[in-house]
C-alpha cells in the first residue's frame, strides 16, 4: 500500500505539494485536468519529470519504497510554468531537461539535492535540519521556489480560463460555455487545448468524475451520485468510471487510497 499526502501549495492558485512513497505494484493515478512536476527518487541523484494532463488513468510502477514529491498546478495553470502548451503533454510522462534548459535543470536537480542531505542556506546541518528539510519537506519547498521564479516572467493567465474551468464543473454544455465568455466554439477548443491539454467537453467529463469520486467515498449510494453529479443514470455513471479509470467503481474504492 502507497503513503500518500498533500498540502496546499505556497503559490496558490489551486496548487498543491504531494509526496508519495510506493508500496507493492503500480499506483492508479486518475485524470484530474491538471498537470505535475515532480521530483522522483529513482536512481543516485533522483529524476526531474513532468506528468501531462490525462485523459485516462496512469499506472505509475516502481519498486516499493520508491519516494516522489511533486507540484500539481490547478488546470489551466500548468503551461505557465512549463512554458509548451498543454496539449503537448497530454497522456505524457517527460523529463523536464525536454522543456527547460538543461543549466536550469541541473541547478535544480542540485538544490533538491541539497537539501534532501539535509544542507540549507543558513548552514544548518545534521538531525535539525533533517528534521525540516527532510525529503517531504525539501523537494517540494525547491519545486515551488522554481514555480515562483517562472511565474513572474510568464505572461499573464488567460483571463477566460477561471470561467471554463467554471462551466465545465457545473456541467455546461460547450456552446453555453462559448457563449459565457464570448467566444466561438472553435475559439474555445483551440484555448481549452492549450490551457487544459483537452477541450472543455472532455475537461467537463474529467471534473464530473471526480466529483463523483468524492461523493462516492463518503458512502453515499451509487445512484444518488450519479444524479448529484449530474450523470443520466447510475449505468452512466458506471460506463463513465470505467471508460476514463479503466475499472468499475466498486474496484476502484475498494483499492488502497481508492
Amino acid at each position: 500500500m502507497s503513503d500518500y499526502r498533500e498540502r496546499k501549495a505556497l503559490i496558490g492558485g489551486g496548487a498543491v505539494v504531494w509526496t508519495r512513497t510506493a508500496g507493492a505494484g503500480p499506483q492508479r493515478v486518475l485524470p484530474d485536468g491538471c498537470t505535475d512536476l515532480i521530483w522522483s527518487g529513482t536512481g543516485p541523484d533522483g529524476e526531474l519529470i513532468v506528468a501531462g494532463p490525462d485523459t485516462r488513468a496512469h499506472l505509475a510502477s516502481g519498486p516499493p519504497g520508491t519516494r516522489a514529491v511533486g507540484l500539481r498546478f490547478a488546470p489551466g495553470a500548468g503551461p505557465a510554468v512549463l512554458g509548451v502548451p498543454a496539449h503537448e503533454l497530454r497522456d505524457l510522462r517527460v523529463p523536464l531537461a525536454a522543456l527547460w534548459p538543461d543549466a536550469e535543470v541541473r541547478r535544480l536537480a542540485e538544490r533538491i539535492a541539497e537539501r534532501t542531505a539535509g544542507r540549507t542556506d543558513g548552514g544548518i546541518t545534521g538531525r535539525a535540519a533533517e528534521r525540516n528539510t527532510g525529503w517531504e519537506t525539501a523537494p517540494g519547498r525547491v519545486l515551488e521556489e522554481a514555480a515562483l521564479g517562472r511565474l513572474r516572467t510568464a505572461e499573464p493567465p488567460d483571463p477566460v480560463l477561471a470561467a471554463i474551468v467554471a462551466g465545465a464543473s457545473r456541467g455546461t454544455g460547450v456552446a453555453g460555455i462559448a457563449a459565457a465568455v464570448g467566444l466561438g466554439e472553435r475559439q474555445l477548443h483551440r484555448r481549452s487545448l492549450a490551457a487544459f491539454g483537452y477541450g472543455a467537453k472532455t475537461l467537463g467529463r474529467v471534473l464530473r468524475l471526480n466529483r463523483a469520486l468524492d461523493l462516492a467515498r463518503t458512502g453515499v449510494r451509487f445512484a444518488e451520485v450519479a444524479a448529484t453529479v449530474g450523470y443520466a443514470d447510475q449505468a452512466h455513471l458506471a460506463r463513465e468510471v470505467r471508460t476514463l479509470t479503466g475499472v468499475p467503481l466498486s474496484r476502484l474504492l475498494a483499492a488502497p487510497g481508492g
